[in-house]
């Protein structure tokens, strides 16, 4: 086990500071895996069709739009299904058990369910914000994502910080391994150092028309420390060029992820499902305006420590 009751270490720090993402294995021990699980299980059985809008999560890709209903829109401060889009046939009729066909359960979990809000709000993750030098970390965007068996949806290449985007950036994901994540199920794979070169262009916003989509960023596009490199002369690639590293790993693994960090992961074409939980960190004390997707609650999105 990697003990990271201290922070981050200076190995650690350093391997963040080039690559953008960090894999620290054995972050979570097995019986709390095994209790995640069995809650996501749980709420999967409980969730009742009856008054469900269907709503589905898409990804954007393929010319399909993002999901921007009322029941996505207000979730910020809920837990809510959204299911997969393979998930119906073509006439729209739901095609898998409702336990098999979930996308993801999102986004208020570290608050509303104990299991989730003990390892949110986390000593370990308070360490973990502290050695980043976050000042105000505050957390959102809570989801179970299953990446269910067959039909779990590829992920096109992204950017955290173009969906919680403050000015400048500063989101940090906090991804969870409640299941292996193989090749064969979907892992994540990343675009090592792409923070440093990849800037945040678009931003995911509320349209006014309604809905969502995409705009210009007309903010800062790095992060405060990455600006001055940028200033200094690093480098951009053009995203396509762009070499992607597989992140295989154990349940229990935490993975980092840098807001700027180019990363993906392909449909899960195993018979085994792929349950991660994951939450953002973003720094309190900067921007967050009132184009983003996600509102915060009346209370304010929850403190990690202030």
């Amino acid at each position: 086990m990697i003990s990271i009751d201290a922070g981050l270490s200076e190995d650690q720090l350093q391997f963040w500071d080039e690559n953008g993402y960090l894999l620290i294995p054995e972050a979570l021990d097995p019986s709390t895996v095994s209790e995640l699980v069995n809650e996501t299980h749980q709420m999967l059985d409980k969730l009742s069709l009856e008054d469900h809008p269907m709503t589905k999560f898409s990804t954007g890709q393929d010319g399909n739009a993002h999901v921007g209903d009322d029941y996505f829109l207000t979730s910020g401060d809920k837990v809510r299904f959204f299911f997969e889009e393979d998930a119906f046939s073509s006439s729209g009729e739901l095609i898998k058990p409702k336990q098999r066909a979930i996308n993801k359960i999102g986004h208020y979990l570290h608050h509303e369910i104990p299991s989730f809000r003990k390892i949110s709000l986390s000593q370990q993750n308070t360490r973990i914000a502290r050695s980043l030098n976050f000042r105000d970390p505050r957390v959102l965007q809570s989801m179970i994502i299953c990446k269910s068996p067959e039909i779990g949806g590829r992920v096109p290449p992204h950017q955290d910080s173009t969906f919680l985007y403050t000015n400048p950036p500063s989101a940090v994901g906090f991804w969870y391994a409640l299941e292996d994540a193989t090749k064969e199920n979907g892992c994540l794979s990343f675009a090592k150092g792409s923070h440093k070169r990849t800037p945040i262009k678009q931003r995911f916003v509320r349209t006014p028309q309604g809905g969502t989509g995409f705009i210009g960023n007309d903010g800062a596009e790095f992060p405060e420390d990455i600006q001055k490199l940028q200033q200094n002369g690093t480098d951009r690639v053009n995203e396509e060029e762009e070499e992607y590293t597989m992140g295989e790993v154990k349940a229990g693994t935490l993975v980092l992820i840098h807001g700027n960090l180019l990363h993906k992961s392909e449909k899960n074409t195993s018979s085994k499902s792929r349950f991660i939980y994951t939450f953002h960190v973003i720094e309190g004390q900067q921007e967050y305006d009132e184009k983003n997707w996600l509102q915060p609650p009346a209370k304010g999105f929850s403190r990690l420590y202030s």
